[in-house]
């Protein structure tokens, strides 16, 4: 408040501070113990009880073994022989560990070259679409421009349509392109993702427009601000969007299964795939190297799980 307004309110007396008090009590009436207000929905909202606490941990606990389930199969089925695995009633602790499974598949298949090109495809790929649809989300949330809006959502609108509607098209331009069987064109397809610039751009709009605006004033172009103020600022969200990406790309089957032919550029997914024949498959074999595959994406997650879980639980600025 200005200083001629402090000496008036000073100069008014007792009576115009027993006026304000009556207005202040009239708008933000007190809490009264037992009354309706604030406090019983401090109660209502307050600390979770012992038996309550207990029965949502239990209901967690039986959720994660639901879940762990799978995982627990296939880690018992790489351990047994092949007549074993399916066999029924389901046999979950083996009667005798076939541990030579686990060597097997280095031997059997080139694995550390399927995996090592699966981790190559999977790092060059969440790079690109992270840098991508950050810097692409940027611009739908802090440029303006003329049919912004329509212009994202027609974008987004390409999630919609099915992978196998574009699929053949797709083939025919990479093959007059010349980079069938070449892992440039998986790189090349994937590196943008609409789904990506969606989720950077709802983050995005949690930040206030001041900074960049500040940031204009003081000389900063767009590259900048988007380099060293936005970015630094949506961790969560990039370790999000990384993890997602990282995970579906080591998973694909499709697109490796489209586009590579030679053996020496396959990824996991296809080099398991060789374990499957025309008449019989080894699954003990299968299961074990579906394990070893499955722990990178354990290990990324362990490593991101901070950043992942606060990317999805909160949004806005930290205060």
């Amino acid at each position: 408040m200005s200083t001629g307004t402090t000496t008036q309110t000073s100069a008014a007396g007792p009576s115009a501070s027993t006026a304000i008090d009556g207005v202040t009590e009239a708008i933000v009436p007190p809490v009264v113990p037992g009354a309706p207000g604030p406090l019983n929905r401090t109660k209502r909202h307050g600390p979770i009880s012992p038996l309550r606490r207990v029965g949502i941990y239990a209901l967690l606990v039986v959720l994660t073994a639901v879940i762990f389930v799978p995982f627990f199969w296939m880690v018992s089925s790489s351990l047994k022989q092949n007549n074993e695995v399916f066999s029924i009633p389901v046999q979950w602790i083996p009667t005798e560990f076939v541990w030579s499974n686990y060597v097997d598949i280095w031997t059997r298949i080139p694995m550390l070259t399927y995996l090592k090109n699966s981790l190559f495809l999977s790092v060059t790929i969440t790079i690109l679409q992270v840098l991508t649809g950050s810097f692409a989300a940027y611009g739908f949330s802090k440029m303006h421009f003329k049919a912004r809006d329509v212009l994202f959502v027609m974008y987004i609108a390409t999630i919609a349509v099915p992978w196998q509607a574009y699929m053949i098209p797709q083939y025919i331009m990479m093959q007059n392109a010349g980079l069938v069987n070449s892992h440039l064109a998986i790189i090349l397809l994937q590196a943008f993702g609409a789904f990506g610039v969606f989720l950077m751009r709802q983050y995005y709009l949690t930040i206030p427009d001041e900074l960049s605006e500040a940031a204009r004033i003081d000389g900063l172009n767009e590259y900048a601000i988007w380099w060293r103020i936005i970015l630094p600022l949506t961790k969560p969200a990039l370790a999000s969007l990384a993890l997602l990406t990282f995970v579906s790309t080591w998973n694909d089957y499709m697109g490796p299964f489209i586009y590579l032919t030679s053996n020496d550029l396959w990824t996991v997914q296809l080099g398991l795939r060789s374990f499957v024949g025309q008449y019989d498959a080894e699954y003990a074999l299968i299961m074990a190297g579906s394990v070893v595959s499955v722990i990178p994406i354990v290990l990324i997650f362990l490593l991101g799980q901070r950043y992942f879980i606060q990317g999805i639980a909160t949004s806005g600025m930290k205060g």
